[in-house]
């Protein structure tokens, strides 16, 4: 290899002026100043999909909980006293459209459309699990009332608080004009 070969030579601090020297470092500092973010930065940020999984896992738990509790004091309601196999069963198939459901709202919980589409939405699902209670056959209220419930509990923790006392009150409304009986 011949060391006199200007392209296979590195360049070396003799051979650069002072002027192209300042240049070099003037271009790297503002190669280290530019407004696009630094690696320290990027590893700092959280993965917006990974928080997102993670809130809504954190949503996921309390709520497939507040599911298995339904399903149990339903039948236990009704003097039926629910196997393991049954509530693994209604689990399976009850969790997974609970959790795309909450994925996907918390993701647009601050979205008007979405905040107008849970307060009617939970008026209708309040209403049918009361007046199930109420009138409903026993298979019947077996069958719909704990998905309702966790769906009409996880409807008003989502609203706003002014939408959520109203439709509250939009409820208790119904349960008057039905003259339908919560407690018996």
């Amino acid at each position: 290899m011949d060391e006199t070969d200007p392209s296979t030579s590195a360049p070396r601090d003799s051979t650069l002026t002072k002027e192209e020297k300042w240049r070099l470092i003037q271009e790297s500092e503002d190669l280290q100043t530019s407004d696009g973010p630094g690696v320290d930065e990027i590893e700092e940020q959280d993965s917006p999909l990974a928080e997102e999984i993670f809130t809504t896992i954190t949503m996921i738990v309390p709520f497939s909980f507040l599911l298995l509790m339904m399903e149990i004091l339903i039948r236990y309601q009704y003097g039926k006293h629910p196997g393991l196999n049954v509530l693994a069963e209604r689990m399976v198939s009850n969790v997974p459209i609970l959790a795309l459901l909450i994925f996907y709202t918390m993701r647009y919980k601050e979205h008007r459309r979405l905040q107008i589409g849970l307060f009617l939405v939970s008026i209708g699902i309040g209403c049918r699990m009361i007046y199930l209670l109420s009138r409903g056959s026993l298979y019947v209220n077996i069958r719909q009332v704990p998905p309702l419930g966790t769906l009409w509990i996880y409807a008003i923790v989502q609203l706003e608080l002014g939408p959520a006392a109203l439709n509250l009150a939009t409820v208790a409304t119904y349960v008057w004009w039905k003259d339908l009986r919560i407690l018996q």
